[in-house]
Parts: structure tokens; sequence; C-alpha cells
């Protein structure tokens, strides 16, 4: 299979001079992180993309950061929320992913229906041939009006329909990473696989993955097809990956992309003991942010702000420097609808940590037992499924 990697461009430097009216978010956006102006302005300038600022994510090479857009209607006719009811407008949506490319951000996660759309127009006028875009699949949601039927739906029909309607929304000739969004287990995963193979030798997918899929699962895609990347949820807050799941990436030589890499913005340190969530924000529902088990779950973001300090940066960009490190085909997508937590975000590729920081980071981090499960009930049952065996 063909890499992708030839038709990535170089992104654009940034531009180190500061506008006066974005000076004044700057500013603010620095009194509400709680750091020092200087500190977010050194970020930004340190966050313009060089050659060396590569690496390897299965057959692509990007950013060390990507950036996840995972946005769906708001009340009005021009508003977008995120799954943390973070809000922002159309406009301002299509303008963050487009100066996300011009800080050198290369991989761009997206997925059904309005996300598609708003990245799809946002990389119109060269912007596309730029970036590794990628998008999912794998909900039994109808292809043309988006209404979810409810289920899982990886039957090889439908995932022929959803492609071809993607590539309508994101206005390319290709997806150059497609996720199945969560296992079928009514499907078998060569099922799967080979359906992805046959799209790729269209040129409308030209590589695939599996989020949060099974072990074995794995192995038997992997055996029909190569999977390219594993996306699963990995941060600080939550290292169930690094027992199985990332030795078999190791293995296979496959890449891995950790949604949810600051935890849900708990890593961010924008969060405290008394901090309470309503829906539609997603926490609201996931029981490591309940009242009982947040002031316990504590500690780690006090030590995130020790690290921050210790290393001149903020605590996102601690954490996803931390990601980093694990290994050296690891890209987060941390997603966010505010421009100054953007080019805070891409400016973690420049924190580092030595052999020894980082030895003693990780002993500390598992020396925090978080309180309470990572997903609501239901969302963590489709979770590590294995696909059924094919017949």
């Amino acid at each position: 299979m063909k890499s992708t990697t030839s038709k990535v461009a170089a992104a654009a430097p940034m531009t180190r001079r500061i506008e006066r009216p974005e000076r004044r978010r700057w500013l603010a956006a620095a009194a509400t992180l709680g750091v020092a102006p200087w500190l977010l302005g050194a970020a930004a300038a340190s966050a313009a993309p060089s050659a060396t600022a590569r690496r390897r994510l299965g057959p692509f090479e990007v950013y060390p950061i990507g950036l996840g857009v995972q946005w769906h209607p708001g009340a009005g006719p021009q508003a977008v929320l995120d799954q943390y009811a973070s809000s922002t407008t159309r406009e301002q949506g299509i303008a963050l992913i487009r100066r996300a490319v011009d800080l050198g951000v290369m991989l761009f996660d997206t997925a059904p229906f309005m996300s598609e759309t708003l990245v799809g127009e946002a990389l119109q006028g060269g912007l596309r041939e730029r970036v590794v875009l990628c998008s999912k699949f794998g909900f039994d949601i109808d292809p043309a009006t988006g209404q979810f039927r409810g289920g899982f739906n990886s039957r090889p029909d439908h995932i022929r329909q959803v492609v071809d309607a993607q590539l309508r929304r994101l206005r390319t000739d290709r997806i150059d990473l497609l996720y199945q969004h969560r296992v079928d287990p009514n499907v078998p995963i060569e099922d799967v696989a080979g359906t992805l193979k046959e799209l790729a030798r269209q040129g409308k997918v030209l590589h695939y993955g599996l989020s949060e899929p099974g072990l074995q699962t794995i192995r038997r895609a992997h055996k029909e097809y190569p999977v390219a990347v594993i996306e699963s949820e990995y941060s600080m807050l939550y290292r169930g990956v690094e027992a199985q799941v990332l030795p078999l990436c190791e293995e296979l030589g496959i890449g891995f992309v950790p949604w949810s890499p600051l935890g849900m913005g708990f890593l961010a340190g924008t969060i405290n003991a008394t901090s309470r969530f309503r829906s539609p924000d997603f926490r609201a529902a996931v029981p490591r942010f309940a009242p009982d088990a947040l002031p316990a779950n504590m500690a780690l973001v006090e030590l995130v702000k020790t690290w921050a300090a210790r290393k001149n940066a903020t605590p996102a960009q601690i954490s996803l420097a931390w990601l980093t490190a694990q290994k050296p085909w690891i890209v987060p997508i941390p997603g966010t609808t505010n421009v100054a937590h953007l080019q805070e975000n891409v400016a973690s590729a420049s924190v580092t940590f030595s052999a020894a920081e980082l030895k003693e980071l990780n002993a500390a981090v598992a020396d925090i037992p978080i309180r309470g499960a990572r997903l609501p009930p239901d969302v963590l049952a489709a979770t590590g499924v294995e696909a059924p065996p094919k017949r």
C-alpha cells in the first residue's frame, strides 16, 4: 500500500508577531489557565514546526500533536459544541482548524457528521494536501441523514455507503486513515478488514485503524489486512493500554493515537474538587468525575501542576509531553474549541524529559490511585470487544 507521506507537504511556519486583538485574547487565556502570559507567548513562538518535529505513526509522518474535531450542532444555526459543552461557531471552528494547519498540525481526527463538514470546508484552498485526514465508521447511522438508528453497523455494504458520504462531506477524494469506531459484535473483523482493503484498492481509503478493540481482534484484522493505527483512551488519568495494547502495537508495528489525552480536560488544571458537570457535558455521566470520586483524584492534578512549574510549562503541556515521551509512535489528538488552548497544546511538542525525569514522573503517576471508572457503563461495555469468528 502506497504511503501518503509523500502527499504531506511541510507546513507553513508560524509568525512570531502577535497583533493587539490576539494579544488581548492571549492575556485573557493566560489568566484563565493560571499561568504567566510570557509562558504562553513563549509556547506559541516555540510551536513553529521544524523538519525534526515529526514522528512516525504507522505509515504516516506527522507533527507530534494532532487535533481531535468531535463537534455537534448547538442550539442556534451557527452554534457548535464539543463533547464537554464547550462552544464555538461554525466560522470560528473553521478558523481554528486552519490555524492548526498554520501551526504545523498534520493529523486531523474527526467523525460524522457536522465535524466532517466543517473540516472539509476548512481544508479547502490547498490545505488538504498538507494533512493526514482521519474519520470513523461503525455506529448504525444513516449515511444520508445522520440519524442514529442505535447500535453498531460494520456490514460491508454499510461501510461502503458511509465512505462515499464521508468523501462528499470532507470534499476530498480519499480518507487517509479510517477507523472502525467500535468493534461490531455481529460482524467478523475479517469482513471489515477485507472491505477496507477493497476500498484501499479503489483509492478511497488509504489506511485503516481500530478504536478500543479487543486484543485478538487486532491480531485477526492485522492478518487479513495490516492495521495502521490503534486509537484508545490513554493519559495519566487512564493507563490501561500500557499492559497489553501498547506492547501489541510495538510487536506488530502499529501506531497509537490516544483519545482524551488530557483526561477530558482534567489534566489541563482547570477542574477542581468542587467542579460539577451537567448534560450535555459528557463528563456528567463519567464515574471518575462524580462528586464522591473527584476530590480523591485531584492528587494527580497537583502532581501535574508541580511538574508544570518545574519544567516552565502548563499542566496541559506536561500531560501531552508525557504521552509522547512514552513511545516514539504515539500521537495524541487533544480537542479544543479555543485557539489559545490549541496553541498551548501544539507547543507541548517542545517539552522534553530526560530519562531520569521520565522515570521519576512515571513512578509518581503510578503511585496515585484513580477512583471511578473511566467511562459510563454502557460506553465501557463497547470497549475491548472481540469480533465474532469468521464462519
